[in-house]
């Protein structure tokens, strides 16, 4: 028995080709020609690392959520889920002795092996920047900068960045007590908006009504000025007081920046990376549900690997980023520069210097035979009873059709257009035949059969509206997934050929 083929990705993975990789490509290099004017330098870590990079112990992602395997020699490894601790491990093992600011800036997929019945991608296109070794404000207040101004390099003009101190809540929760297991939990909580189970949790642990209303008071979401004013009246302790203290001015110096029109504040905001130690900021945009960049600060993650510095750092989900463009009719601009040559048999070596003095001028050339027959060689191949204008939608034997038109093999053109295969059993492997046939013939074509081991479902159509209408049909018809539309027509003129 002939194998199956295997056409189809797994589930959370896809392919991107054409315009719509063209279009990602170019949006990933303005994002990093931004990232750039800020003297960030480009860095490649590994696809995958050992598990103890992203464990548990480092705050990344949970262990259920990697994709783990195991080498020759017995080590786990991982496919990276996250670029963050990457960068952290790369600067502790080059850069040990340095003692000024370090920029990188990167680009790469990472992979989280999430549900299916979450309907998100498993492999994510992320883009980034870390800040190693400068502690300050101004560090955060550039990072921020920064981020704004990638954005705005992508075409968005609409969106927000939010912005929490993790210091802010962890200063009181250790005011009220809680030991680090519980501060975890409940920040886990909270970082989902869960703020009845937190509750649940604080009650269960016997923690005050005061300090229960504090904690949750976090939530509160206000206007910038109003957030940090009652962010500071809660404040009873110097930690939670001097998080609000660095907040102020981050504000002030974004104002001198210009982008306070971008910022808000949000001390309900948590991450689940329980690496953040700071300042923490997400961007969020319209038509997309959840944030397109996530940051901030991790001054501890580098000691993990044994460098003892301070860290900031953001990154951009393209993916995420590209969807909220498509949804904001915010077009990505795509450089048009290839053109196309046809060819003969009797222009070919014309042909061929032209396409080579075109490249060496940087254009991009495709060099594509020319399938158009004159009148005489498309009469004289044609069977008496081929009409004017016939054409086959979605055939899967074109090839052969254009073969047998180009050398006159009326045999081989009789082949392909004969309903050879229309046997009961092709049919019922076919899932909805008949109301896909009903589509196709409702829609302008003339005649249906089955073609390939697929099988697959031909219409025959004799004029181009027919073709149109199809096409328009089948993109808006539930069985949309996986089709693609051609036409090949024969007339006085010769062979014309249409394809979506």
């Amino acid at each position: 028995m002939k194998k199956k083929q295997l056409l189809h990705t797994p589930e959370g993975v896809r392919d991107l080709y054409g315009k719509e990789y063209a279009a990602k490509l170019n949006l990933q290099d303005k994002l990093m020609n931004t990232i750039q004017l800020y003297g960030y330098e480009n860095i490649q870590t590994p696809t995958f690392e050992f598990f103890d990079v992203f464990s548990e112990e480092i705050g990344t992602t949970s262990s259920r959520e990697l994709y783990k395997f195991f080498d020759k020699e017995g080590n786990t490894l991982v496919l990276r889920p996250d670029f963050t601790p990457s960068m952290a491990r790369c600067a502790a093992k080059y850069f040990m002795e340095e003692n000024v600011p370090i920029r990188f800036c990167y680009a790469g997929n990472t992979f989280i092996n999430n549900s299916n019945l979450q309907g998100k991608l498993k492999e994510l296109t992320q883009m980034g920047a870390e800040l190693i070794g400068d502690s300050s404000v101004y560090a955060d207040a550039e990072m921020i900068m920064m981020l704004i101004d990638t954005l705005k390099a992508s075409g968005l003009t609409k969106f927000q960045v939010s912005i929490g101190e993790v210091e802010y809540f962890k200063g009181i929760c250790q005011n009220a007590g809680l030991d680090s297991e519980t501060e975890m939990e409940i920040r886990d909580f909270i970082s989902e908006k869960n703020f009845f189970a937190a509750e649940e949790l604080m009650i269960e642990k016997g923690i005050s009504e005061r300090d229960r209303e504090a904690i949750l008071q976090v939530r509160e979401f206000y206007q910038v000025d109003e957030t940090l004013a009652k962010a500071k009246e809660l404040a009873s302790n110097e930690m939670s007081r001097n998080a609000i203290a660095r907040l102020e001015v981050l504000y002030e110096l974004l104002k001198k920046y210009g982008v306070e029109e971008y910022i808000s504040f949000d001390l309900g905001m948590l991450s689940k990376f329980h690496y953040y130690t700071g300042v923490i900021f997400k961007a969020y945009t319209y038509g997309v549900g959840d944030a397109i960049v996530t940051g901030g600060r991790y001054d501890t993650l580098l000691g993990r690997f044994g460098k003892e510095t301070p860290a900031i750092g953001f990154m951009v989900l393209i993916d995420d980023l590209m969807e909220a463009l498509f949804r904001q009719n915010i077009e990505i601009e795509v450089k048009e520069n290839r053109q196309e040559i046809y060819y003969n048999d009797n222009n070919y070596d014309a042909k061929l210097s032209e396409a080579i003095s075109l490249r060496k001028q940087g254009v991009f050339v495709a060099m594509i035979p020319d399938f158009k027959l004159s009148t005489e060689k498309s009469r004289q191949v044609l069977p008496e009873s081929y009409s004017r204008q016939d054409a086959v939608f979605n055939v899967s034997r074109t090839s052969m059709l254009i073969h047998a038109l180009q050398t006159g093999d009326n045999e081989l053109l009789k082949d392909a257009l004969h309903d050879k295969i229309h046997q009961p059993y092709r049919k019922s492997l076919i899932k909805n035949y008949d109301e896909i046939t009903t589509l196709l013939l409702e829609n302008g074509a003339i005649g249906t059969y089955l073609s390939g081991a697929g099988p697959t479902i031909m219409g025959i159509i004799d004029n181009e509206s027919a073709y149109k209408n199809i096409s328009s049909a089948l993109r808006n018809s539930e069985y949309a997934m996986g089709w693609n539309c051609e036409m090949l027509t024969v007339d006085d003129s010769g062979i014309e050929w249409y394809t979506e």
